[in-house]
């Protein structure tokens, strides 16, 4: 089985984004900062926070779900608000999406807010909402299930450094994962993590029986040369011990967002 890990950047670089997804086909897709503006066909928004301005794909999630269309997509918004087409505004949602190969059964799943709640009526003040979805799937190649969880932390305007809001976002996903894997079941955790290497956040996960991927196999970061700031490390994978690892790699061509992909092979 495939897993990759990806924050999307709001598919900035959709052409490339979207044909390394296809071709690289992984049966679980676990994606971050989607973006899904179901009114609007139009293909670029742009989104507007003060001197902060990004152009958005508009409806990313449609876009990677018809790239990968033997897999079933769901989509776990963290909020509403709007986008900008020129002068018009666009209602918007934005969060995270996972997409599940057909032949490989949904026995179980959990979707909640890691940070704060849903935000219905505009993104909210920062530090903004932020959910993780959870599932558990029948691998019918080793016959037995394996749970993926994974997340979109929060962004602290001051840095990546830890938080009490950080701390209870740990919490909150490992109660979030403890509810769809069982004691013993293989487990993945991944996401963009927004925190350090340090973080107290590994020390809460290490609870479950979790090691990280990234950090133990001396990777230097998870960005790529999109992103401008010094800090390298934001994305992160972490199994226990039942996660028997063939392979496990952090893509760094071609390059498809700020963010590298994280893919394992297990």
């Amino acid at each position: 089985m495939k897993i990759m890990c990806l924050n999307s950047w709001g598919g900035r670089l959709h052409d490339e984004l979207v044909q390394y997804i296809r071709t690289a086909s992984p049966d679980v897709l676990c994606l971050q900062e989607v973006v899904h503006s179901p009114t609007t066909t139009k293909g670029w928004l742009t989104y507007r926070d003060g001197n902060h301005i990004l152009p958005q794909r508009a409806n990313l999630f449609r876009e990677v779900a018809e790239a990968l269309p033997g897999h079933v997509a769901i989509f776990c918004p963290a909020a509403q608000g709007i986008l900008w087409d020129d002068d018009e505004t666009v209602p918007s949602q934005w969060g995270l999406a996972t997409f599940i190969r057909e032949s490989l059964p949904i026995t179980a799943q959990a979707q909640d807010f890691v940070h704060k709640s849903f935000s219905p009526h505009g993104y909210g003040d920062h530090p903004r909402s932020r959910n993780a979805h959870g599932i558990k799937v029948y691998d019918y190649t080793r016959d037995g299930s394996i749970s993926i969880v994974h997340m979109h932390g929060l962004r602290d305007l001051n840095g990546k450094q830890d938080t009490p809001e950080r701390l209870a976002q740990a919490h909150r996903l490992a109660d979030l994962t403890s509810r769809v894997a069982a004691p013993g079941d293989p487990l993945v955790v991944c996401g963009d993590f927004n925190i350090e290497p340090d973080s107290e956040t590994f020390r809460v996960l290490a609870d479950l029986g979790l090691t990280d991927l990234v950090t133990t196999r001396g990777f230097q970061g998870t960005r790529t040369s999109h992103y401008k700031k010094p800090e390298r490390f934001a994305d992160y994978m972490l199994v226990n011990k039942a996660v028997v690892v063939l392979d496990f790699t952090v893509v760094t061509q071609p390059e498809v967002s700020d963010h590298c992909p994280l893919i394992i092979e297990i």
